[in-house]
């Protein structure tokens, strides 16, 4: 006899949660869907329909891939951010909801969202920041920086997957050593779990996120030090840069920011009241909590 949709569905559930994964139900239905070839929202008022038996094996992988703790992005290859469909590699940093705080931080400083600005994005990943931010600012064109070659080309391939391939492009370098030119907008999201922290990840971040976008050195600031000074050298007078923080770093990045002759403007916390964002510019203002965006 074949399962069906809802029978799957709960034995997932059930499994999931006794294996530690904080979203059961939600994790179940994508990877079903997945499975289904459907969208998560044809699931709804769908528990009686049957599901033939290739689908119910290629379910049966993903869910023990799951219970693994491989992420659901990892096991489909994508994900969503700010909206959009983003593909994932083994080179990049699986992104996250609380990286949204610096687009939302950024598009809340530029007044007028449809002037020509240059963006510059400070180890890009799969592009998400820049990407993001093209979205919404129509005629800006941008640049991705990445040390790593497969990260550039994933990256590359999410612009092009958008139609954002003729406002994007993409440079493997070291942070901005060699970059030269002048940005309206800075976003970066540096390393920065602390060595000793690393082993305490969720195992979804320490097996399956490459380490080198994870790790910050001895205190969790040793990339703030590289990007830091970059920032100060390429921001527009008149510019803003957005970038992530761990949390608890804010006073200590506000003060390396001054250091390199930045002024942090506001830091910005997630959902989850963490301040996850500072922004900088060139004007002296106060760092200050700000009320958080919402993404």
């Amino acid at each position: 006899m074949s399962a069906t949709v809802g029978e799957l569905l709960r034995d997932a559930r059930a499994r999931l949660a006794a294996a530690g994964v904080k979203t059961p139900a939600r994790d179940a239905r994508l990877l079903l869907a997945d499975a289904l070839g459907a969208e998560v929202s044809a699931l709804i008022g769908a528990d009686r329909e049957p599901v033939a038996e290739s689908e119910r094996e290629a379910f049966a992988g993903m869910l023990t891939a799951r219970e693994r703790r491989t992420p659901v992005s990892r096991i489909r290859g994508r994900t969503e951010f700010w909206s959009l469909p983003l593909s994932v590699s083994p080179a990049t940093l699986d992104p996250r909801p609380e990286s949204e705080t610096l687009v939302a931080g950024v598009l809340d400083r530029v007044p007028d969202t449809s002037r020509p600005c240059r963006v510059l994005d400070l180890g890009t990943g799969t592009g998400c920041l820049l990407l993001a931010l093209l979205s919404e600012l129509p005629n800006a064109r941008g640049v991705g920086m990445e040390s790593s070659p497969d990260a550039a080309a994933t990256a590359a391939a999410n612009a092009r997957e958008l139609g954002l391939a003729g406002r994007a492009g993409f440079a493997v370098m070291d942070w901005a050593d060699a970059l030269d030119g002048s940005f309206d907008v800075i976003v970066s999201n540096p390393p920065y779990v602390r060595a000793g922290d690393l082993a305490d990840l969720a195992p979804e971040v320490a097996a399956h996120d490459p380490r080198v976008a994870l790790a910050g050195g001895d205190d969790g600031f040793a990339a703030y030090r590289r990007v830091l000074p970059a920032i100060a050298r390429l921001l527009a007078s008149d510019g803003v840069a957005a970038v992530e923080l761990g949390a608890g770093q804010a006073e200590s990045v506000c003060e390396l920011a001054r250091d390199h002759g930045l002024a942090p403007a506001a830091a910005l916390a997630d959902l989850a009241g963490i301040d996850r964002c500072v922004l900088l510019a060139h004007v002296r203002e106060r760092c200050v909590n700000a009320t958080p965006p919402l993404v």
